[in-house]
């Protein structure tokens, strides 16, 4: 049996605009440019972010200030699922897939139920590992979850942190949802929807993905 571990946000739902707007809204609130906010809040964690943009802050504060944010946008916001994304998921068999994500569960439950997507087995968030990506630990622990070897398991992701930490994981690693491929990933789709077809060929075993390029 082979495995899919799918990334969320930007893989499976796009969520940019949310995610710039719930930035700018927490960069107004501390008088910050949103803009450089959102530029460092790409490439780090938000601890990280806080670190750099508002280091006179109390970092916990702007934690909860960005999570009620965050929830208020899960209750609130206009979600969409990536094209191909409701087709690939119900395809899957039960218990051959989990979602790994750097988000809370509460908020992915959120936004899968407002985009009308099905949710598995196996959530690995923010909380049920102390490290995250680009660490293997979030990836490793999910396939530990669904009983899969990580040679058993492909990763879907659009980040180059998600990427890193599948890679590190020892599993092999399609990019989906950007112009150009991340340094290191296995194969490349412009889209999700490209890679329907090779995804649940790659479960049900009829193809070798590590043959082609």
């Amino acid at each position: 049996m082979r495995y899919v571990l799918f990334d969320v946000d930007g893989t499976l739902i796009d969520a940019v605009d949310n995610q710039r707007l719930v930035w700018r809204t927490w960069a107004e609130r501390y008088g910050l440019d949103p803009d450089e906010v959102y530029r460092v809040a790409l490439r780090t964690r938000p601890m990280e972010t806080f670190a750099q943009v508002a280091p006179d802050q109390d970092p916990g504060e702007c934690l909860a200030a960005l999570h009620e944010l965050e929830d208020e946008d899960v209750r609130s916001g206009a979600y969409t699922a990536f094209g191909g994304a409701s087709e690939l998921l119900s395809a899957l068999r039960p218990g051959s897939w989990a979602l790994v994500t750097s988000n809370y569960e509460h908020r992915v439950r959120g936004r899968f139920t407002r985009t009308g997507l099905p949710l598995p087995e196996v959530l690995v968030d923010a909380a049920a590992v102390e490290e995250g990506k680009p660490s293997p630990v979030p990836y490793l622990h999910a396939a530990a979850q669904l009983g899969a070897r990580p040679e058993e398991c492909l990763v879907i992701e659009d980040a180059p942190s998600g990427v890193e930490s599948g890679l590190r994981a020892g599993m092999t690693v399609w990019g989906v949802n950007a112009p150009v491929a991340v340094d290191g990933v296995h194969r490349h789709f412009g889209s999700l929807r490209e890679a329907v077809r090779d995804v649940l060929a790659f479960v049900s075993g009829r193809r070798d993905p590590a043959a082609r390029s």
